[in-house]
């Protein structure tokens, strides 16, 4: 089955249920960054290389999602949430999987490592980036409910705090952050100077994944104020 018919599928049933199905893609390809570091601290180019062309793939399979879905999402939907607005949280959960692809591209293509001050710090910064990513899959899980509901009621109640856990997830994703470069900061002498430079950025692009995915919460919360 096309992604194509599969879409018009589930179209009739839910509306919305197509942006779950891409959030599903998007999360999978982010989950992949996990192996990715582990690859890169442990040196195995190998796995770095395998796992890179795995978040590409992924990160394709839901590009291919977000096209369809553009094509086919109803212009005349009579229901609590525009078609723009859809459009808009679509193109927000696009952007964590880009990030993924280029957190992997960028190591596969500088052949990095990360420094041991930093390896294990650095996973765990990893791991709550995923975590904020599958929070904001959580509140999108939500989001038939909303409509069906008419962004009223108790649901509303269940995404406020959905929405508020991915907040504090993000906000822990920044402390993290900070603490890496701060250690990096404090060995960077001892590295070539191109190396601290893409370091500084693939910690950047690693943050984005949890600043994307509370982006998308921040999108349906102003759904919920309206």
């Amino acid at each position: 089955m096309s992604v194509g018919d599969y879409l018009s599928g589930i179209f009739g049933n839910s509306p919305v249920k197509p942006m779950q199905q891409h959030m599903e893609k998007v999360f999978a390809c982010v989950s992949e960054l996990t192996p990715l570091f582990e690859g890169v601290i442990a040196n195995d180019m190998k796995k770095v290389a395998k796992v890179q062309k795995a978040i590409a793939t992924l990160e394709g399979e839901a590009d291919d999602l977000k096209k369809q879905i553009r094509l086919q999402l109803p212009s005349g939907m009579f229901m609590p949430v525009s078609r723009r607005d859809l459009l808009e949280i679509l193109t927000m959960q696009d952007m964590i999987a880009n990030t993924a692809k280029d957190i992997a591209g960028t190591i596969i293509g500088r052949k990095m490592t990360l420094p041991d001050k930093i390896a294990k710090d650095y996973l765990a910064f990893v791991q709550r980036c995923i975590d904020a990513c599958g929070q904001a899959q959580v509140a999108i899980n939500e989001l038939d409910e909303l409509v069906e509901t008419g962004f009223r009621g108790h649901e509303v109640k269940i995404v406020k705090k959905i929405i508020s856990k991915l907040d504090k997830i993000e906000g822990n994703t920044d402390k993290l952050q900070v603490k890496i470069r701060q250690k990096l900061f404090d060995i960077e002498k001892d590295l070539p100077p191109v190396d601290v430079m893409f370091l500084y950025k693939i910690i950047d692009l690693t943050g984005d994944v949890a600043d994307r995915s509370q982006k998308v919460g921040s999108r349906l919360q102003l759904l919920l104020a309206r």
